[in-house]
């Protein structure tokens, strides 16, 4: 395999990013692309793949025509079946060495724990728990943002928008946090509904900061948004623990953040992960290329 190349990719619903080695494990190169969820359809989700993996692959002096000598590994957001992975594996645009797809919590979990029994609990635009124990993977919500993802930045970010509607209709709380929502969204309802209605996870995303800096303010709407939020995620730990994992890895890019809201007894749950999530793309790819013939684990 020594003239092979190895791409892991992390692919979510606000970006994507891509890291290239060689046999040996050297670092090449990585790239970033879009939002490669795959609720957002698979012409969108590899758009954004490839964009990530042509710049990891610049960054090597080499163009797309090395992905053909090129075993990829995507974990991705949005996968929820089977049938999922296949679609995404048999979707590449552009011919690889091979390719395996898992959804982004299984490779973030392989990643985290080094294949060892444990789970992960990524809180970004989504969220989902995932708990790896006797090497049989078992998901913890992450359905997507319609019907799940509590505690995501994506589902704070809805609850800051009803909550700045019921405020200014005076159903709730009208406070320096809602206002600045209600402007920030358009000024007046009419304004909210027309941008929700071409929203996706992403934009509804962008006001979870906001909301967090507002909560730390003291804003007792943003407080009480952020408190549900984090009581959301240490519900999570608690079921990934029942599942049987020892440790939670606690991810994604509102983890910092919100994990000072959560219960002492979840906080003292949490460990560091030992590599990231392109470590567990990368690990699909190496099964990849040792197993041709069989779908990664």
């Amino acid at each position: 395999m020594g003239d092979f190349l190895y791409m892991g990719v992390d692919g979510g619903g606000t970006g994507c990013r891509a890291r290239l080695t060689n046999a040996a494990g050297d670092w090449l190169g990585e790239g970033r692309g879009g939002p490669a969820n795959i609720r957002l359809g698979l012409d969108v989700s590899w758009a954004a793949i490839l964009a990530a993996c042509d710049q990891a692959l610049a960054q090597a002096g080499l163009d797309r025509d090395a992905l053909s000598r090129t075993y990829v590994g995507l974990g991705l957001a949005g996968i929820c079946r089977t049938e999922d992975e296949r679609a995404v594996e048999a979707g590449a645009p552009v011919r690889c060495a091979g390719v395996a797809a898992r959804n982004d919590a299984h490779t973030a979990c392989l990643s985290a724990f080094d294949g060892a029994d444990g789970a992960i609990l990524i809180a970004g635009t989504g969220s989902i728990g995932y708990a790896l124990v006797g090497g049989i993977g078992r998901p913890v919500g992450g359905w997507g943002f319609e019907v799940s993802d509590e505690g995501s930045g994506a589902h704070l970010g809805r609850e800051a928008a009803r909550a700045a509607l019921r405020g200014h209709d005076g159903l709730g709380p009208h406070t320096p946090f809602t206002q600045h929502v209600l402007t920030q969204l358009g000024g007046d309802p009419a304004a909210v509904v027309a941008w929700a209605g071409t929203a996706r996870p992403g934009d509804y995303g962008t006001l979870a900061p906001l909301t967090l800096d507002f909560a730390a303010a003291g804003d007792p709407v943003a407080t009480q948004l952020v408190e549900a939020a984090a009581g959301q995620l240490t519900a999570h730990v608690r079921r990934l623990v029942e599942l049987g994992a020892p440790k939670v890895c606690l991810m994604g890019g509102l983890a910092p953040v919100i994990e000072p809201w959560m219960a002492p007894w979840a906080r003292r749950l949490l460990v560091p992960a030992r590599g990231d999530a392109l470590d567990g793309g990368l690990h699909l790819a190496r099964t990849a290329a040792r197993y041709p013939a069989e779908r990664a684990a």
